[in-house]
């Protein structure tokens, strides 16, 4: 099956395109998870992300905000020992920050999509060539969550999220997921 150009071999990677990369998301908590999870991928691979995703999933309590709101010092100082985890301080200090803001936002799965008009934004990129790193409504999306308290928003990170959660559906026309997206729309 023909997948975009950034797809590997890895089975956890081909998963991850063939059943979620791009599938419009509107739920609350999974699109906290993706929230949080292109914060700790900043400067690294998705597929190191996708490797600690499941433990992620465990000592964030499921991405809980209410819980991962809660974290205490002492917590984030037990999980920079932790080896299944991108151990980085700062971005687990984001997280808890991050689990903060967007509970103080009254609807922020609407907050999120409403950057894209509330609509996914369907993209007809012929290649990678095409696919940008950035756009305005990302731009806007990093404004708009770093006025609201956010932090490890920026641009490149918001498209990012807007691309795996489906609020832009960027696989390419090479791609077998951009029929069955496009036909599905």
């Amino acid at each position: 099956m023909p997948r975009c150009f950034w797809c590997t071999e890895d089975p956890l990677y081909m998963a991850y395109h063939d059943q979620e990369w791009g599938t419009p998301l509107r739920e609350a908590q999974g699109l906290f998870e993706l929230l949080l999870l292109e914060g700790f991928q900043a400067g690294l691979s998705w597929i190191t992300v996708l490797r600690k995703r499941e433990r992620y999933r465990q000592v964030l309590f499921g991405f809980d905000a209410q819980r991962v709101a809660q974290m205490s010092d002492a917590y984030i100082a037990e999980l920079m020992l932790d080896p299944g985890i991108i151990r980085n301080r700062l971005k687990l200090e984001a997280a808890r920050r991050n689990a903060r803001a967007w509970l103080a936002l009254e609807d922020p799965a609407g907050f999120l999509w409403s950057f894209v008009g509330n609509e996914p934004v369907v993209n007809h990129f012929k290649d990678r060539s095409e696919v940008p790193a950035i756009t305005p409504q990302a731009e806007a999306m990093s404004k708009g969550l770093k006025k609201a308290g956010f932090t490890f928003v920026g641009p490149t990170i918001c498209y990012a999220l807007m691309q795996a959660s489906g609020m832009v559906m960027d696989h390419t026309r090479d791609c077998d997921r951009y029929a069955q997206l496009v036909n599905a729309g």
